[in-house]
């Protein structure tokens, strides 16, 4: 197995050109360019609106790169299934995306048994709460489970499955989909931060990049863990904070399983190449940071229910993060500018136990070679379930972000709710819970823009 203690291997992703010209203006600016909003400018642009996506790192740079690749309905919230059993429509549908190279298979994904205490009631739990929505989900026995993922060490245990979920490729799907939209007519303009917004008589009026103003009458915030900063230099105080996971990638392993699984402390996906992504569910890291103060009321509960599998973690990140303007001009070098790919060093012990337990539960796996391995940070929500739609305070501004690491897999469905949701077309699912304004410290601005920010 290869060191996992050695140097990271640097993430090996699909290389998108910028177009060299910022247009002086566009119907819609996208600010990121990840699964989400990728998806949106692809919509948008199909419908003959003149799109501009500007990302201040690298297509896919952050999240949408780093992430496990699965795209499931197995254990979502129940908000999310109509959203995700829309995306999963237009991962599959060649008049979308299913004809581009993301990737996409349907492979099943299984969640065994003992992953946790009181697990298997947890799964029944979930079946009855999406029963209405008739999803292939079943519970399976401990035989089935075996005939699904042969090779097992011991006797195990049964668990939850679904055969219609599958995966995608992270370090090609984000980029296939970007180039997409450019037929259609979007730009792209990586390396290039937006910096504020711009309003006249109350509306959104365009955007200040690092290059210049965009004229527009719609922006689209899709920024992950950047969107709290962006929207608070705006006065708008949305709860959002951010967590880490660690992910590793594999050489091919010839006659691995091609289901997914989540088993107890370790979880893999086999990629098209024949190697696997092998990491652990539940095992994110939750940085302190300043943030972690300001919103605990808001995240209180949801550090309640997951106490026992948080991660706790003081050290150079509340540092990092303290010294980061919250606040500037819009000719002023922002932190987008400043920090152009978060790139955080993966937890090696993470990765260890995983490689350990994934091993001893699965011997085929004991003769991995790693070919890579990276760190990601998430962005998520008190609730978990993500800001999709308008922002009351700013007419023209919408947001699709804090998706909670379901992002890579909910993402075509969410660029695509969020597209109709800026054209004013009849959404392709209900959208009440993902509104902003379910939290209430955000349904006002509490500062409005500066006159020379007008």
């Amino acid at each position: 197995m290869g060191d996992l203690d050695a140097s990271r291997y640097a993430l090996q992703l699909r290389q998108v050109a910028p177009d060299a010209a910022l247009p002086k203006s566009a119907d819609v600016v996208i600010i990121g360019g990840g699964i989400v909003g990728v998806s949106a400018a692809w919509h948008l642009a199909r419908r003959g609106l003149s799109v501009a996506l500007c990302e201040k790192g690298a297509i896919a740079g952050e999240q949408s790169g780093r992430n496990w690749g699965w795209c499931r309905n197995t254990l979502r919230h129940p908000a999310e299934i109509p959203l995700m059993r829309q995306s999963m429509r237009d991962w599959r549908d060649p008049a979308v995306f299913g004809a581009l190279d993301t990737g996409f298979r349907t492979t099943g994904i299984l969640y065994l048994g003992g992953r946790s205490r009181n697990d298997e009631a947890g799964y029944e739990a979930w079946l009855a709460s999406v029963r209405p929505h008739a999803l292939d989900s079943r519970m399976v026995t401990a035989a089935e489970a075996a005939q699904l993922v042969p090779g097992g060490a011991q006797p195990g245990r049964g668990g939850l499955y679904t055969a219609s979920d599958g995966g995608a490729e992270p370090d090609r799907a984000t980029a296939a989909i970007g180039e997409a939209a450019r037929v259609f007519g979007a730009t792209i303009h990586s390396g290039c931060a937006v910096r504020s917004i711009e309003t006249q008589g109350g509306r959104l009026s365009g955007v200040v990049t690092e290059r210049g103003p965009i004229a527009c009458g719609a922006v689209l915030l899709a920024a992950g863990i950047w969107s709290r900063l962006f929207a608070g230099n705006l006065g708008i105080d949305l709860p959002q904070l951010k967590v880490m996971g660690s992910v590793m990638r594999t050489h091919p392993l010839p006659g691995g399983p091609e289901v997914s699984v989540a088993g107890r402390r370790f979880g893999w996906r086999k990629r098209r190449d024949g190697g696997y992504i092998v990491s652990q569910a539940d095992a994110t890291i939750f940085d302190i940071v300043p943030d972690s103060f300001r919103l605990l009321s808001d995240f209180r509960p949801a550090f309640a229910a997951g106490l026992r599998s948080l991660r706790l973690r003081i050290g150079r990140r509340f540092v990092e993060e303290a010294r980061l303007a919250r606040h500037w001009q819009p000719d002023e070098i922002t932190p987008f500018e400043q920090v152009r790919i978060a790139d955080p060093e993966p937890a090696g012990w993470v990765l260890r136990e995983a490689a350990q337990k994934i091993a001893e539960a699965y011997p085929l796996f004991a003769g991995m070679r790693i070919a890579g391995r990276w760190g990601g940070l998430i962005d998520v929500m008190p609730d978990a379930l993500p800001v999709i739609g308008p922002v009351t305070a700013v007419s023209g501004l919408f947001m699709a972000t804090g998706f909670s690491g379901h992002g890579f897999g909910i993402g075509p469905g969410a660029g695509r709710l969020a597209a109709e949701m800026i054209c004013g077309e009849p959404p392709c699912v209900d959208p009440a819970a993902f509104h902003l304004d379910r939290f209430s410290r955000t349904a006002s601005m509490s500062r409005q823009p500066k006159e020379e920010e007008k």
